[in-house]
């Protein structure tokens, strides 16, 4: 059972999806339970995706990486997902935020900052929910107050991926008061040795343990004006971009964790035995798998489709939306049916199941939650 299968990847993007699935195997997958337990950051996992030349190399050749598009992305996203979305998150984050500087940063800014992150010299971040605001973009209340020479930071942020190992992170700030609310906040390179830069990890997690997230208040902290990304105002509107393609990727994160979801109930039923015969011969076990696989395919098809139509630009943030609710929600439908049919042992905490289903719970809320995603959905469809 192949539920990954190449069938409806684009030629281009094979070549990447098989490195990431023998990876997987090879450093993810015999990790997965140890880091889960141990809920401590996968250095050596990460370092070995560096090594591989999986980590950061979206970012284009002319600065070091290997410039992976949006399908070459999220190819490897359900390849590594499916492994383990824990440290498939780490991996990931090791260059979050990037691809805004490529897209709206200065020449300086791209060979200062990008090339260490796809020379696996360095990782980032990026830093935009707030501990009292998470989908609202246009309510956060970090203020960045312009100074001689720069800007000045002011405030708090939270659920940032890598505030504590990051060397820098594009950190989204509030520089204005106007009416238009949107066009109220800005982009910035904030270098983690910063003075007036503190972080912390957030305490422990339900599900993807071995991902580290920080809470990181700022203090007074000075960016160099040289450090904006794109124009002051012009924040909002960068960021609603880069999370079109995003979304497309965290319905990868979905995609990996149904198929993992279903792998697993798929061999239990068939090496378990109850009133005398297997439990897959059971009618409503099988409509069960049959109703995963639906979801299943039906996710897949359309986060695959919302990956072309955003990658041209065609209408990307509805088809972005509808990919990540989509096959989030699949996800969580596929290891609460793979719980069920797990019956007893799902609970206990050493089986993959169970940390697929506590793993679900996080990316229907991340990069958007979901029931916003529907406000998109039906705004972009009229």
């Amino acid at each position: 059972m192949d539920l990954l299968d190449e069938s409806i990847v684009p030629e281009h993007a094979r070549d990447a999806k098989h490195e990431a699935r023998e990876f997987a195997a090879e450093h993810i997958e015999p990790n997965a339970e140890a880091y889960y337990d141990s809920g401590e950051y996968p250095w050596e996992v990460l370092e070995a995706g560096m090594d591989a030349g999986l980590v950061a190399q979206d970012i284009d050749e002319e600065y070091g990486g290997r410039g992976f598009d949006l399908a070459e992305v999220l190819a490897i996203a359900e390849e590594f997902y499916r492994a383990d979305a824990g440290i498939a998150l780490t991996l990931q984050l090791a260059s979050f935020g990037c691809e805004m500087v490529e897209q709206y940063g200065t020449d300086e800014q791209k060979e200062e900052y990008l090339r260490p992150i796809a020379e696996n010299d360095q990782i980032s971040g990026l830093a935009v929910s707030e501990p009292e605001t998470g989908s609202d973009l246009a309510g956060m209340t970090t203020k960045a107050e312009a100074v001689d020479g720069g800007y000045e930071l002011t405030g708090e942020k939270y659920w940032v991926g890598n505030a504590v190992e990051a060397d820098w992170l594009t950190v989204y700030a509030k520089t204005g008061d106007g009416e238009d609310r949107y066009s109220n906040y800005t982009l910035f390179i904030v270098e983690t040795d910063s003075d007036g830069y503190e972080a912390e990890h957030i305490p422990e997690k339900m599900g993807m343990r071995a991902s580290k997230q920080g809470h990181i208040v700022f203090d007074d902290c000075f960016v160099p004006e040289e450090n904006v990304v794109g124009s002051e105002g012009g924040g909002f509107y960068v960021l609603a971009d880069f999370f079109n393609h995003g979304r497309v990727v965290v319905g990868g994160h979905g995609l990996g964790l149904a198929a993992a979801a279903i792998e697993e109930a798929e061999e239990f039923v068939h090496g378990r035995n109850a009133f005398g015969r297997t439990v897959n011969e059971f009618q409503a076990v099988q409509h069960t798998l049959s109703d995963m696989r639906i979801g299943f395919e039906s996710a897949r098809a359309l986060n695959w489709r919302a990956c072309e139509k955003v990658a041209d630009s065609d209408d990307a943030g509805y088809w972005a939306a509808l990919a990540k609710t989509k096959s989030t929600e699949v996800a969580t439908d596929c290891a609460e049916k793979g719980m069920k049919l797990h019956g007893g042992r799902s609970i206990l905490t050493d089986r993959r199941i169970a940390r697929v289903y506590r793993d679900v719970r996080i990316p229907v809320i991340y990069e958007g939650a979901n029931d916003i995603q529907r406000n998109l959905i039906y705004r972009q469809s009229r």
